[in-house]
């Protein structure tokens, strides 16, 4: 009863408001492999500490001691102690909102701190408090860019991570915003610029790019930039790997930046929470969604910060809110704060540079399928079914690289590799010898 403390006649009493007779009319809509139709798999009667015992146990037998060569889009890197130190501090912890400035100020000086470092990371002007995590950020980018520019359709690269482009494809289902993807090229990797061209038009508001793409290539962003906006439509820059940063220029060629933190010391966790963000040029700050703090002064003259903008339709009209779900992840945004902090710009340069480093000493040994640049991951040819290399790999402690066919049946057995900061030598070379047997 500690979860679900409700009586059994209470529960009747809820499913009788809802007009129905059982719980699991609640979710019949779903499918049925997606229903799990039978108890956990646990013995009966256990208490809560053989439970966390035996989840301990089973984290001991799957990714604990393993070295991952694993990214797309969730990375391994080191987390300094120092970011849960503050985090877990009651005052960051167990705070709810940061409406009542008197008594938030240490929230909203963080946040306000999260928002200056993300400018100077993206190179651009504003950026909003954060984001769920960077699926979400990137629809929310596209919608703004559509009450910017007044038009409907938005153009996004293939190469945009698959995952984004289905949060992106389910938000435009009833928001009358076509999505329309366009290509890469299947030499470099990169986008296919004169698919591009071809698909612009005046009824274009934005087009979305990502770089590193999700195959790990660094994209031509000014060039994308200009075909945009000769036509009229804004340029929307993805990124996924935010250590990448640490040594590409800034993209001051777009228009509106929409990312995820997760790289930034928060921990993979099973997918989630992570923290997303969206940065824009100062013309567009009054359309962008969620919140914004701001520096101001109180009453005796001191540096005081509050609550700008919360553009949500929780705080004002519906028909004038930028968003109806985005809220910031003030908890994890913090993780972030204090990470970029404890290295400042050149420790993420230099976090970067062996990032890099380390992936192009695995390539030396593993040749690339694409011939453009990439940053920490890239993309290479498996001997066989990637699945069977990864079997393999398991068995010497390591977790191998994203089998591409899922998401591009193209590539064949095309496998996404990462090497990290956390990569070692020895590793990549049990790495390298599976793929060229």
């Amino acid at each position: 009863m500690r979860y679900l403390p409700k009586s059994d006649s209470e529960r009747q009493e809820m499913l009788a408001a809802c007009g129905i007779a059982t719980a699991e009319e609640l979710y019949a809509h779903l499918p049925a492999e997606a229903k799990l139709n039978r108890e956990l798999n646990l013995a009966p009667g256990i208490s809560e500490y053989e439970i966390i015992d035996f989840f301990q146990a089973r984290a001991d037998d799957t990714a604990q001691g393993y070295a991952s060569f694993l990214g797309a889009g969730v990375y391994r890197h080191y987390r300094p102690v120092l970011c849960d130190t503050i985090v877990s501090r009651g005052e960051f912890l167990t705070s709810y909102t940061p409406y009542q400035a008197e008594i938030a100020q240490g929230t909203l000086t963080a946040i306000f701190e999260f928002q200056t470092m993300i400018c100077q990371l993206t190179g651009m002007d504003v950026a909003n408090a954060s984001m769920y995590d960077g699926s979400t950020a990137v629809p929310e980018a596209a919608m703004m860019a559509v009450r910017v520019t007044g038009r409907a359709k938005v153009l996004v690269s293939r190469v945009v991570h698959p995952e984004y482009r289905e949060v992106l494809t389910t938000y435009a289902r009833h928001q009358g915003m076509p999505v329309e993807e366009f290509g890469y090229h299947a030499e470099t990797g990169q986008l296919d610029l004169e698919d591009l061209e071809a698909k612009l038009d005046r009824e274009t508001a934005a087009v979305i790019i990502q770089s590193p793409n999700f195959f790990g290539i660094i994209e031509n962003v000014r060039a994308a930039a200009d075909l945009a906006h000769k036509h009229g439509a804004l340029l929307i820059f993805v990124f996924a790997e935010a250590a990448s940063l640490g040594i590409l220029a800034p993209p001051t060629d777009a228009d509106i930046v929409a990312g995820e933190l997760q790289s930034f010391a928060i921990s993979p966790s099973f997918g989630g929470p992570y923290a997303g963000i969206i940065a824009a040029k100062e013309k567009f700050l009054r359309q962008l969604p969620g919140r914004l703090v701001s520096q101001s002064v109180d009453t005796n003259g001191n540096r005081a910060f509050c609550l700008t903008l919360s553009t949500r339709e929780q705080h004002i009209r519906r028909e004038k809110a930028t968003s109806n779900i985005c809220t910031n992840q003030a908890l994890i945004a913090l993780m972030a704060t204090v990470y970029m902090t404890v290295y400042g710009k050149e420790g993420l340069r230099e976090l970067a540079a062996q990032n890099l480093s380390k992936a192009h000493y695995l390539s030396s040994k593993i040749k690339p399928r694409f011939t453009g640049p990439f940053f920490n991951e890239f993309v290479a040819d498996a001997p066989g079914p990637p699945e069977d290399v990864n079997q393999k790999l398991l068995g010497k402690k390591i977790i191998g690289g994203l089998a591409l066919n899922r998401f591009y049946p193209e590539l064949g057995n095309a496998t996404l590799l990462c090497a990290t900061e956390m990569s070692r030598r020895a590793n990549m070379d049990i790495v390298a010898e599976a793929y060229v047997q």
